[in-house]
């Protein structure tokens, strides 16, 4: 790297750093920052210990944005004086040294304006995922299992615990639908990006013929949210359905209607759980789905009254992703538009650096 290089890089992080500035606000946060210390100065505040709790929450999210925006500022500040003094002095040995750190620089950048992108209210909770396989029969279940696998092997890379709320056997290979939670810090701030249809190319293990095949499968994720978030259900919206669990159980699977499926009327939306053996139980969890995945429906609609479209039918010209592996190696995402050929690898789970690149495009 030469001093032309070292100051368009520098160009291109001062413009980073002020995007991070422009969706954070930091003097929004310091006003409520100062809020949130006058209440906790007036005595009646903490009688409250349930809203006085989210508000420390509250308090310790966005401080702690603020204090990484502020490091990320000073480092860009310190970089950008510190070669203009160097330049212009011809301190070749300060100049070599901003060099050799310029990657480690840009690093910093990018893992601050992660943290941005990981800073909505929910970003922090569980994640709820489900995988339904488009039309296709076999191929696309398969498909599913696939996606299935890849969930679940990140989920252990990051020592995040996975518990299966709903799953169906494919009719001869795959899955027909699988819902579980992924629990872990960051987990839906991560996974959702991952909302959207994944389409695959390859040679298809079923085919006689070895022919090229093209699958879809639709991966929904929704925050875990508790019994706080405003989410109405209305009884006369839902319907309950009872049927008999069909996993792994023993004895009590196959005599007891334990599995319940919610079906939300007005949108169509409909949540199963069976992975406990208590029917009750189980009620509790597909209603905690079904607030999910309504919250996450008002999320989506918020997303399309500014102008992006949501997921619509499982095919052709809605993915978000592709997948191929014949005739060549290759993940193209969408969102970031960037390809990867470490295919293997991302499906055994290695996503981060997947995740992350469409976190940082859909910050710019």
């Amino acid at each position: 790297m030469d001093s032309y290089e070292y100051s368009e890089l520098l160009k291109v992080l001062v413009v980073k750093v002020e995007n991070i500035k422009n969706i954070i606000n930091p003097e929004e946060i310091e006003e409520r920052l100062k809020e949130i210390e006058e209440m906790e100065n007036d005595p009646n505040f903490w009688s409250d210990a349930k809203n006085a709790g989210e508000i420390q929450k509250e308090k310790n999210r966005i401080a702690s944005i603020l204090n990484r925006y502020k490091i990320t500022k000073q480092k860009i500040d310190d970089a950008v004086d510190l070669f203009e003094l160097a330049n212009a002095e011809d301190d070749k040995e300060t100049l070599e040294l901003l060099f050799l750190e310029a990657e480690s620089l840009e690093e910093h950048i990018k893992k601050a304006e992660i943290s941005v992108m990981l800073s909505g209210e929910h970003d922090i909770n569980n994640a709820i995922v489900t995988i339904h396989p488009g039309a296709g029969g076999t191929e696309s279940q398969d498909w599913a299992s696939i996606l299935y696998r890849m969930y679940l092997r990140w989920a252990e890379r990051r020592g995040f615990k996975v518990e299966e709320l709903d799953y169906q056997d494919g009719e001869e290979a795959g899955i027909k639908d699988v819902s579980f939670i992924i629990k872990g810090d960051y987990a839906y701030g991560y996974l959702k990006v991952e909302n959207g249809i994944h389409r695959l190319v390859r040679i298809s293990p079923f085919d006689a013929n070895a022919k090229r095949h093209t699958s879809f499968t639709s991966v929904m994720v929704s925050p875990e949210v508790d019994d706080n978030i405003d989410i109405e259900i209305v009884e006369k919206d839902i319907r309950v359905d009872t049927y008999r669990a069909s996993g792994a159980g023993g004895q009590h699977v196959n005599k007891t209607d334990s599995a319940i499926r919610i079906t939300h009327i007005p949108t169509g939306i409909v949540v199963q759980c069976q992975n406990d053996r208590s029917q009750h139980k189980n009620r509790d969890t597909a209603f905690k789905m079904l607030r999910s995945r309504l919250y996450e429906l008002e999320l989506e609609k918020k997303i399309a009254a500014a102008g992006d479209k949501p997921k619509s039918e499982i095919g052709w010209g809605h993915q978000i992703r592709s997948y191929v592996l014949h005739p060549y190696l290759q993940i193209k995402d969408n969102r970031s538009n960037k390809a990867y050929t470490n295919v293997n690898d991302i499906l055994d789970g290695d996503l981060d650096k997947m995740l992350e690149d469409v976190l940082v495009s859909q910050s710019s």
